[in-house]
C-alpha cells in the first residue's frame, strides 16, 4: 500500500508498505521530524488513535496539540487519568465532577468535597507515577444496548438517564486504565506516558486540572487568576441547579414537555433581562459615560448592546450607540501580516487617534462627524452622522478591543464601564464529558453564517481556529479589566441550534478536510433532543441573533 505522511509542518513523506502498517509505528519513525509529540491521526481526514493500524492506501495527518482533535483528546486523557489518581489517593467513594475551562485549565469538584494542599500534591504525585507507568488505555468499542448495560451495572444512574434520553447516541467508547474505567465519546491517547505536562492545584472550593495551551504544547503555561469567570460559571451553576438542568439528560426530559419547555425559555430570557437591568442601573448609578463590550465570536455582543441600551432608557438616560469598526484606518494604511494580509484584526487596524479624540470631544460637550467605514471602498465617510450629546448622555460601545486599556488610553478611568460577556454554559454531557463553551460559540456562529452570510458550516469550521487565535491575542488577555460580566448562554440553546446546525455539518462529506469537526459536532449534538418549535422564543432573545426572527432596533 501506498502512503502519503504529512507532519504538522506540513512536510510531506511517502512510502510504501506491505500488509497493514500501525500509525503510531508510522508517528515514531517521523517523530524527530516534527517539533512536538505526535499525539494522534487522521487518516483521509478521520480521526484515527495511534493505537489503529492502516491496511489501503491512504493520506495519513500526525496531529500534535496545537489542532483541537489532539487538544481534545489530551484533556479527556488527562480527566481519566486524574480520576484514576484521585480513586488512588482518596478512595472510590469520592466523586470526580468536570464542570468548566477556567485559567488554561479545568476547574473540578469532588464529593465528599474534603480534601486538603496535602491531597492535591498526593494526587499530581500518583498522576506523574502513573505517566512513567506507561499505563495503556485499552479501548472496547459500545453500541448503544452494550452502553445502557454498562451504566446500569455501574449503577452509573447519570450516563442511563442520558442514553435513554438521547436516542441519536448510537456508540461510545469504554476506556479502561489500571483500576478506572469510563465511558468516552471520543478517542483517547495510547498511553499515559503522552501526558508529561499538567498541573494539580487546589482552587477555591475545588480543582484546576491545568494542561498545555495550543500555543506552546510544551509547557504549562504560568498561573493567571480569573475571579471574574470564576464567579460567573458559579452564579450559572447556582441558577442550572435552581431550575433543575446540570446535564443533557435533564435538558431532555425538559424538551419532552411542552409546557416545561416554554417555561424554561421564559425564565431563561427572564434572567437575562433581568441581568442587564442590573447592569444599566449600575451604570446609572456609578455616572458611567463610556460603556465598552468585548467579548468573543458569537457571544451576542449585538443584541446585548441593543438591549443595555433599551435599559439604560428605563433608568432615564439616552444612550447613543457606537462600533469600532467604524474607526478602521484607511484600507491602504492597514498593517500586514507576516504573509502579507491585512491584519484587519489587530488593534493596529484601528485609527484610535481619532476614535480617543471624538470620543473626549463628545464628553466635552462638542459637535462630532461620527465616520462611518465603506467595507466596499475601504475607507472612511463623514457626513451621515453628526451628533453632540449632554452631560449625562452614555455612550456604548462595542468592539473587538474595547477590554484593552490602549483602545482608550486618553480617556479617562473614571468615566469608563467595561462589560465582557460570552456564554459560558454549566450544562455537562456527564460528570466527566463537559460542554466546551468554543463548541456552543462554534455551533451559534455556524446557524448564523448560514442564515445570513451565505457561508456554509464548511468554511465556518475553516476559519474557526484562525478566529480562535485572534481571540487568544485581542481578548481573552483582557477579560480581567473588565467591571461586569454578562453570561449570554441561554439554557436550552443547544437543543435549538440543533435543528439548525444538524443539516449544516452532514452535508460535510469524507472527501473533505472539515470533516473529523464535522463529525465531533455532531457526536456532541447526538447528546440532545431537537427543540423544533422555537416560535416561543421572545424576538428581542440573544438567541435571535444567530437563528433569526430579532426585532432589537437602536
Amino acid at each position: 500500500m501506498n502512503l502519503r505522511i504529512i507532519t504538522p509542518e506540513g512536510r510531506e513523506y511517502f512510502r510504501t508498505d506491505t500488509g497493514s502498517a500501525r500509525l503510531k509505528d508510522i508517528a515514531d519513525s517521523l517523530q524527530s521530524e516534527c517539533r512536538y509529540e505526535i499525539l494522534c491521526t487522521r487518516v483521509n481526514h478521520e480521526t484515527r488513535r495511534l493505537t489503529d493500524s492502516v491496511e489501503s492506501d491512504c493520506t495519513i495527518e500526525l496531529l500534535d496539540l496545537r489542532t483541537n482533535e489532539a487538544n481534545l483528546i489530551y484533556q479527556f486523557s488527562l480527566t481519566m487519568l486524574f480520576t484514576l489518581a484521585v480513586h488512588e489517593v482518596l478512595g472510590r467513594d469520592v466523586s470526580v465532577i468536570v464542570h468548566n475551562s477556567l485559567s488554561k485549565g479545568l476547574f473540578i469538584t469532588l464529593k465528599p468535597a474534603a480534601f486538603t494542599e496535602e491531597d492535591c500534591q498526593k494526587v499530581e504525585a500518583a498522576m506523574r507515577d502513573a505517566v512513567k507507568k506507561e499505563l495503556p488505555f485499552t479501548d472496547l468499542s459500545l453500541n448503544r444496548e452494550q452502553m445502557i448495560d454498562y451504566a446500569k451495572t455501574m449503577n452509573r444512574q447519570d450516563q442511563v438517564r442520558l442514553l435513554s434520553s438521547s436516542p441519536d447516541i448510537q456508540q461510545a467508547h469504554l476506556f479502561q486504565v489500571g483500576q478506572e474505567a469510563e465511558i468516552f465519546y471520543d478517542e483517547l491517547l495510547p498511553d499515559t506516558s503522552y501526558l508529561k505536562y499538567f498541573e494539580v492545584r487546589r482552587y477555591k472550593n475545588g480543582i484546576l486540572l491545568r494542561f498545555p495551551h495550543p500555543s506552546r504544547p510544551d509547557e504549562v503555561p504560568a498561573f493567571e487568576n480569573q475571579p471574574l469567570l470564576y464567579s460567573a460559571f458559579s452564579e450559572e451553576t447556582r441558577w442550572d441547579r435552581l431550575m433543575g438542568i446540570e446535564t443533557a439528560a435533564d435538558l431532555n426530559e425538559i424538551m419532552e414537555d411542552s409546557e416545561a419547555t416554554r417555561e424554561l425559555v421564559l425564565l431563561s430570557e427572564a434572567l437575562h433581562e433581568k441581568k442587564i437591568s442590573q447592569l444599566a442601573q449600575r451604570i446609572h448609578d456609578e455616572k458611567k459615560r463610556i460603556i465598552l463590550i468585548a467579548g468573543p465570536s458569537s457571544s451576542g455582543k449585538t443584541t446585548f448592546a441593543k438591549r443595555l441600551c433599551i435599559q439604560l432608557r428605563v433608568t432615564g438616560l439616552r444612550p447613543v450607540y457606537l462600533g469600532t469598526d467604524d474607526y478602521f484606518l484607511e484600507r491602504s494604511e492597514t498593517p500586514l501580516l507576516e504573509n502579507g494580509k491585512p491584519d484587519f484584526e489587530s488593534l493596529r487596524a484601528l485609527d484610535r487617534e481619532l476614535f480617543n479624540t471624538q470620543m473626549n470631544d463628545l464628553l466635552a460637550g462638542k459637535k462630532v462627524d461620527i465616520p462611518y467605514f465603506n467595507f466596499v471602498s475601504g475607507k472612511k465617510e463623514y457626513g451621515k452622522r453628526i451628533i453632540r450629546i449632554t452631560d449625562t448622555q452614555p455612550l456604548v460601545i462595542e468592539g473587538l478591543h474595547c477590554l484593552n486599556p490602549a483602545l482608550t488610553e486618553q480617556i479617562p478611568d473614571d468615566v469608563k464601564f467595561r462589560i465582557y460577556i460570552s456564554p459560558l454554559t454549566q450544562l455537562n454531557i456527564d460528570a466527566h464529558n463537559r460542554i466546551p463553551t468554543t463548541d456552543a460559540r462554534m455551533l451559534r456562529r455556524i446557524v448564523r453564517d448560514a442564515q445570513f452570510r451565505s457561508r456554509d458550516a464548511r468554511l465556518t469550521i475553516n476559519t474557526w481556529e484562525e478566529v480562535r487565535q485572534g481571540e487568544d491575542r485581542n481578548i481573552f488577555p483582557f477579560c480581567n479589566e473588565a467591571d461586569a460580566f454578562f453570561n449570554s448562554t441561554c439554557l436550552y440553546e443547544l437543543s435549538v441550534l440543533k435543528k439548525y446546525a444538524r443539516p449544516q455539518l452532514e452535508a460535510i462529506d469524507s472527501s473533505m478536510p472539515e470533516y473529523p469537526e464535522a463529525q465531533r459536532m455532531l457526536r456532541f449534538l447526538a447528546f440532545f433532543k431537537t427543540m423544533h418549535d422555537d416560535s416561543i422564543i421572545p424576538n428581542n432573545s440573544i438567541l435571535r441573533e444567530f437563528i433569526g426572527g430579532s426585532v432589537i432596533a437602536l
